[in-house]
């Protein structure tokens, strides 16, 4: 009885440090802005609203001359969109409006971090960008790197929108977890960012950016979430780590973007 009552008691304690393991690694919010899209020389608005369980969010919006579109903008697990203003102006580049949300707990934004809490933010950038005069919502370009690549993919699998562009991303928690964590059990986590499943239902043209060097998110998880999506879709490989891919391999991923958006007269 004595060694069952320890295995019970080991067995919880690995369970809870799992868990908390889980919690630690999937998001690392920063609170602090400490630059805005001026300091590139952007002109920008400061926005903020309120989602359907009540916390206030906080993006940029980054109006561009002549726009010939937008671009709903959501960001890795690190950070908050202080460290994606040069990304964002690679669409202001492409003749685009950016709209750079940050999550609850990240930013401006408050509340706490939470798989369900993000799908409804993303649903909250939504519902803005609809209600403005200036925003055709239904030609909306949807953008997501890593997280936000799950949070775009929730987000385009609900509401009707006119693309989806997903940059190295993964397709579900549980191969992140295999690949962070391999001797954890996949049934002990309980984030499921299931992109995998999600991506089969969003139907509008997708795509897909990821390096062989990422070193963050696997290339092979890049690739299975590719495949499990449906047509219209590309794959694009381009050069880097997971953080600067965008930047080592800028023309590609630029001219790619472009290519896309304009095949589907989205641009």
């Amino acid at each position: 009885m004595r060694v069952c009552m320890y295995l019970v008691f080991v067995c919880a304690v690995f369970v809870i440090y799992v868990w908390y393991l889980e919690e630690t690694t999937i998001f690392h919010p920063d609170s602090v802005i400490n630059r805005t899209p001026e300091s590139v020389g952007l002109a920008y608005e400061d926005v903020y609203m309120r989602t359907e369980d009540g916390v206030d969010i906080h993006g940029w919006f980054v109006k561009t001359p002549q726009a010939k579109n937008t671009v709903l903008f959501f960001h890795g697990n690190a950070g908050n969109i202080a460290d994606r203003i040069e990304k964002a102006q690679l669409f202001v580049q492409m003749g685009l409006n950016v709209f750079m949300v940050d999550y609850r707990g990240y930013g401006k934004s408050s509340g706490k971090p939470a798989e369900g809490g993000l799908y409804k933010d993303a649903l909250a950038a939504h519902t803005y960008l609809a209600d403005r005069p200036d925003v055709d919502s239904r030609r909306l370009i949807v953008y997501g790197a890593s997280l936000g690549g799950v949070v775009a993919i929730d987000l385009a699998a609900q509401r009707n929108v006119g693309a989806l562009v997903i940059d190295s991303s993964f397709s579900s928690a549980a191969d992140m977890a295999r690949v962070i964590f391999p001797f954890v059990p996949s049934f002990l986590v309980r984030t499921k960012m299931d992109s995998m499943t999600k991506i089969k239902a969003v139907h509008v043209p997708k795509l897909f950016f990821h390096s062989r060097g990422d070193e963050t998110v696997p290339f092979a998880l890049g690739q299975k979430l590719y495949q499990a999506a449906v047509s219209p879709k590309e794959f694009v490989e381009i050069r880097g780590t997971h953080n600067d891919g965008y930047l080592t391999s800028q023309t590609i991923f630029i001219d790619s973007t472009k290519n896309f958006l304009k095949q589907y007269k989205l641009l």
